[in-house]
């Protein structure tokens, strides 16, 4: 079978890394994107290949439309075709701020990066999606958009994260139907409290929360392999008949409990 080609933002390291590896070993060929640690991207690299897949790495901020133009061009000259796109690149504040102290610097680079971004990515490979002929299992494409827990929870410290991130939430809902009589689909994973460079200065907060209160039903931390998982579930074509669909892999922090 013709080997498929993913992208992967934000690949070199935490979630999407553990995306890029599970998708090499589902076969894929992947563009690992990365903003700024090249040595990161190319440990990811030698993962995929180790894992059974084969790719490239790209640097780019999403944020900035030349860098997606040469994202896209560089996967296609390299690869031909996209099959799947999984938008996971994404910072959080430099700083912690309270939500009536916060400014608007870090409010506009997290918009950039992880709104804007994915939203003007996804715009320009579902045109080329569009043009692609449907692979064997009927598909022009895949689209996926990680997301947070914090779509829906508050966390005032932080409210600029809050905000993109329940934006890319809706953007997954508009791009799930504007897209899904043309044989692509689109899905929202939606991560609980994932180990990460991007957690581990809160470690000792979440690791009371999580064994000792309880805030997960499932009491460990999430790992970067957990979403790599559900990801790759979408890459196989295990929900053919899903579009729009919310993939909550937090450990069942998203149920209402007495």
């Amino acid at each position: 079978m013709k080997r498929k080609t993913a992208i992967v933002t934000g690949a070199s390291r935490g979630i999407g890394r553990g995306i890029a590896i599970e998708l090499g070993r589902a076969g894929y060929r992947v563009t690992i994107n990365y903003a700024g640690n090249l040595k990161a991207a190319e440990e990811a690299l030698e993962l995929v290949t180790e894992a059974g897949g084969e790719g490239i790495i790209v640097q780019a901020d999403v944020s900035s439309a030349e860098d997606r133009e040469g994202l896209v061009a560089r996967t296609l000259e390299a690869f031909g075709r996209i099959d799947l796109l999984v938008n996971n690149a994404g910072v959080a504040p430099n700083v912690r701020a309270d939500l009536l102290e916060c400014g608007e610097e870090s409010f506009d680079r997290l918009f950039g990066i992880n709104l804007k971004g994915p939203f003007f990515l996804t715009q320009k490979v579902a045109g080329r999606m569009l043009k692609q002929d449907p692979d064997e299992s009927g598909f022009r494409g895949r689209i996926v958009n990680v997301t947070s827990i914090s779509v829906y929870t508050s966390s005032i410290n932080r409210g600029d994260y809050c905000m993109v991130k329940a934006g890319l939430a809706m953007m997954t809902k508009l791009f799930a139907d504007r897209l899904s009589q043309d044989g692509i689909n689109v899905y929202e994973i939606r991560p609980g409290i994932i180990a990460t460079d991007m957690t581990s200065g809160v470690t000792e907060k979440y690791d009371k929360l999580i064994l000792e209160d309880g805030i997960t039903p499932i009491r460990r931390w999430g790992k970067p392999e957990d979403i790599g998982r559900a990801v790759r579930a979408v890459a196989e074509d295990y929900l053919p008949f899903s579009t729009g669909e919310v993939i909550n892999v937090d450990g069942g922090f998203h149920l209402h409990r007495l």
